[in-house]
């Protein structure tokens, strides 16, 4: 127990909170409760950029996570119509391929992770990283044409959107 920081106990307890939150996404048989566990989750995940000195990618995190795309799902799922009568029912051969598969994924993922060695946070770069100012002279220094054609895609996706959603008048 001696020579814990707060760091490391933060960590701890913040991965502790994702890990359970994260579960009672997947255990949830309420959709709307399941959607609220996400955010949290979300939050748990953002706490965690902020331990890193990312604060810039928290933030992000959270608008773009927490408050716009879970808000959306919420409204989504809020105006469907969830009756159980209405659900198909699985066999149990869906369910158990599902955990088959499951499982293989497991598998892959324990294997690709088993070769790689850790990464040591206090002896790469600087603690000044994940700041808003550093990230813009970045991004506008070193990757100016990246992100140029990247705003120029989401421009032409935003007109094809709008030309897909427009009403022929006649």
């Amino acid at each position: 127990m001696l020579g814990y920081t707060i760091t490391q106990w933060l960590f701890g307890v913040l991965s502790f909170l994702s890990i359970m939150f994260g579960l009672m996404v997947v255990f949830s048989r309420n959709p709307v409760s399941s959607v609220l566990y996400l955010i949290l989750t979300f939050f748990c995940i953002a706490g965690h950029y902020l331990l890193m000195n990312a604060q810039f990618l928290a933030i992000v995190h959270i608008v773009v996570y927490a408050g716009a795309i879970m808000v959306l799902f919420l409204f989504v799922i809020m105006l469907m119509n969830l009756n159980e009568d209405q659900e198909p029912q699985r066999t149990w051969l869906t369910k158990i391929i599902a955990a088959v598969a499951g499982g293989l994924m497991l598998v892959v993922l324990v294997g690709s992770l088993k070769g790689s060695e850790q990464l040591q946070l206090q002896h790469y770069g600087s603690s000044q990283v994940g700041l808003v100012k550093n990230l813009g002279m970045v991004l506008f220094r070193d990757f100016l044409f990246p992100f140029e054609i990247a705003s120029v895609l989401l421009l032409a996706a935003m007109v094809g959107a709008i030309m897909i959603g427009k009403r022929d008048i006649k």
